[in-house]
């Protein structure tokens, strides 16, 4: 079930308990590696319920220097494409505030640059990358304030229950406006 949090400027932020790879919309945002391989976290789970052909294309467009974006097909999924935006260089590596807020900008950046209006982003740099809910939703925040005059729609997904409180809670922190 999709939950409307409110509006970031024109961007609606919204929260769902599930699995990012059920999203519809335009464009899912993998938090990769700059070596585009997908082999944990969300990036596998992508790539399993993809297909091959997503990592394929990703490796082929690296290195993916952090703070930059590739869009891939989407293969077998139901959105459009995939966005891969590096938060840790190295496969299984650590992240970094600084890594999830310029792959969030990246990732923003890129989706505007195809049109891509309703767009899916996970915890970026939480789990694998080793961030915690809260340093990854802060990061993201501040890079989704650099696009408030875009009109878009950013669905953030997550896998506990729990979790869809602590989006909220940043999401008031740092946009305050509700719906």
């Amino acid at each position: 079930m999709v939950t409307t949090l409110g509006k970031c400027g024109k961007v609606v932020i919204n929260a769902v308990l599930g699995d990012i790879c059920d999203y519809g919309g335009d464009a899912i945002v993998n938090p990769a590696n700059t070596r585009g391989s997908m082999g944990g976290g969300v990036a596998l789970a992508i790539k399993l319920r993809g297909g091959e052909i997503i990592e394929k294309e990703a490796m082929a467009k690296t290195p993916i220097p952090i703070g930059e974006a590739v869009v891939t097909t989407a293969g077998n999924l139901r959105c459009k494409a995939i966005i891969h935006a590096p938060t840790v260089i190295n496969p299984g590596g650590p992240s970094s505030t600084e890594f999830v807020y310029l792959a969030t900008k990246a990732s923003l950046k890129k989706a505007i640059e195809h049109d891509f209006r309703r767009i899916a982003l996970p915890l970026m740099g939480a789990g694998v990358g080793g961030l915690t809910t809260r340093q990854s939703l802060e990061a993201m925040f501040r890079a989704i304030r650099e696009f408030i005059d875009r009109d878009v729609e950013i669905t953030i997904f997550v896998r506990k229950k729990e979790l869809l409180n602590e989006v909220a809670e940043v999401f008031y922190d740092y946009c305050g406006e509700q719906m």
